[in-house]
């Protein structure tokens, strides 16, 4: 088995949507990270996605924690919160005890936790001020939280003031393009201390992206998104996780 095994577990951040590859498949970082993780040692690594889009944080812990842990991971990152803050009555400390939950399982199974926030979509969204708030919020108190664990590996791309740019997001305006997750995923191996592909930081610019006037964007992507919350519906509901299982990803 390879020496590096990598999991990850979360959300449509960590799934990997608004990268989509031409058969219209996800990438997103998680992947990227493997591939640059492979390529930076020049050996195979093990790569696990759990990740399912519009996931709660806690169930993300109840559906996806042990079944991560249980493939004897090396490494297992985690990222969630972000569809609760859209919810002004969940609390923060709520969402904060989740990450205190799986470092301590991290700990307990001898697993390197790899600790990841979201990009701030805020700016291009509406209620902008009151998104902003509460990801100020959660972020401090997951970092809380987490204050004297340097052992923890970091990725944090809430505090990036160019990851904010319109230019790194897809036309829903609340997950990144190609050109963000590549951003992430630089920052995830800088903070791994491996080398990161050039160009990854930041990318050309994508061809001009779509941007919706406001009636198409309420019809098409926020219309949606209220009529699932109304409806207690998820964008995830009935779909499996892209990579259940291990699959060996190679230097390119």
């Amino acid at each position: 088995m390879a020496s590096v095994r990598f999991v990850a577990i979360g959300d449509s951040f960590t799934e990997g949507v608004g990268d989509e590859l031409p058969d219209g498949t996800v990438r997103g970082w998680a992947d990227l990270v493997a591939q640059g993780w492979a390529a930076s040692r020049g050996e195979p690594i093990s790569y696990a996605n759990l990740a399912i889009r519009g996931k709660l944080v806690w169930p993300i812990v109840r559906e996806q924690l042990e079944r991560a842990l249980a493939l004897g991971p090396t490494h297992l990152s985690f990222n969630g919160g972000g569809n609760d803050m859209l919810r002004p009555r969940t609390s923060i400390s709520h969402i904060a005890d989740a990450f205190s939950h799986v470092l301590r399982r991290c700990d307990e199974e001898g697993v390197t936790l790899i600790l990841l926030s979201g990009a701030n979509p805020s700016g291009q969204l509406p209620l902008s001020r009151v998104i902003q708030r509460r990801g100020d919020l959660m972020s401090a108190a997951v970092v809380q939280r987490l204050r004297e664990r340097d052992d923890v590996v970091r990725a944090l791309n809430w505090p990036d003031a160019e990851l904010s740019d319109p230019s790194y997001w897809s036309e829903d305006r609340l997950h990144m393009n190609s050109r963000g997750h590549h951003r992430v995923a630089a920052r995830v191996l800088d903070a791994l201390g491996e080398q990161v592909p050039e160009g990854w930081w930041s990318q050309p610019l994508l061809p001009e992206a779509v941007r919706l006037a406001r009636g198409e964007y309420m019809r098409d992507h926020l219309g949606p998104w209220v009529r699932r919350r109304l409806t207690g519906t998820s964008s995830g509901d009935g779909r499996d996780p892209k990579f259940a299982a291990w699959s060996e990803v190679v230097p390119a």
